[in-house]
């Protein structure tokens, strides 16, 4: 793909799990951002770029598979991080993506040891890397029955209850998040409805408390993505925030 014409930034790859999964507010900001998107589903048999060098970063998203699974494309995705961690290009993992980062660096993905899950909204707790990096927010939304480890050199930046182990930062580029951000009101309700058969697993909250909680929690969650988004991609952008407010723009329903 060919720089952004408007403000001459090369896309960012985004790697999808599913036919029908999306980028969410991720794609979004980060198109109102100035960034193309390069979306690739391996999954599917999309190939993965050898080089980072027509790319501005990559995010890869979560998905209902594990990053312990065998299948020939989770072992691609895991080894292919390596390229934009050698290359010193911004990655970002969430949830999924995040735990194969974290198998890359040769660091253990599994469940709780009492069977709990993170379903719904959960506390989070910046660390004191982390409150010096951003405001984050309170609450959470979460999606999943696995956590990951904390290999030496990879920093903790937020921590959970059930699930320790919440946002990392590894070198001065790559990051790792186990909650969600990303979903728009449309995700929510597809994955409420899609997901209820997993409502009655330990610590999971029912339907109508992850909308119910939507209403509460999201809007402070949606202002801190869009400005990690700016410390993770555009880092300039980062720094003149510090000195004034960002500017959040009118972005699509969700």
């Amino acid at each position: 793909m060919l720089p952004s014409r408007r403000t001459g930034k090369l896309p960012v790859l985004i790697v999808l799990h599913q036919e029908r999964s999306s980028s969410g507010r991720v794609g979004q900001m980060l198109i109102d951002k100035g960034f193309p998107l390069d979306i690739r589903r391996p999954v599917l048999g999309d190939p993965l770029p050898e080089t980072m060098a027509g790319h501005s970063g990559a995010v890869i998203f979560g998905g209902p598979m594990s990053a312990n699974d065998p299948d020939p494309f989770v072992k691609t995705e895991i080894n292919w991080i390596g390229v934009p961690l050698k290359e010193n290009k911004p990655y970002l993992g969430i949830c999924l993506g995040a735990q194969m980062m974290i198998r890359h660096l040769g660091g253990s993905v599994g469940p709780d040891k009492d069977g709990l899950t993170e379903i719904g909204w959960y506390p989070l707790r910046p660390t004191e890397h982390g409150r010096l990096l951003t405001h984050w927010p309170q609450m959470v939304y979460h999606f999943h029955r696995e956590g990951f480890d904390v290999p030496h050199g990879v920093q903790l930046l937020a921590e959970g209850d059930a699930y320790p182990n919440q946002a990392i930062r590894y070198g001065e580029n790559a990051w790792g998040l186990q909650f969600h951000a990303e979903l728009t009101r449309a995700m929510m309700q597809r994955w409420v409805v899609h997901g209820e058969h997993r409502f009655i697993m330990p610590n999971a909250q029912q339907g109508r408390e992850h909308l119910e909680g939507r209403m509460i929690f999201d809007a402070p969650l949606k202002e801190w993505l869009w400005n990690f988004l700016d410390i993770v991609f555009d880092r300039p952008a980062a720094s003149e925030g510090k000195s004034k407010p960002v500017r959040q723009p009118a972005l699509q329903t969700g």
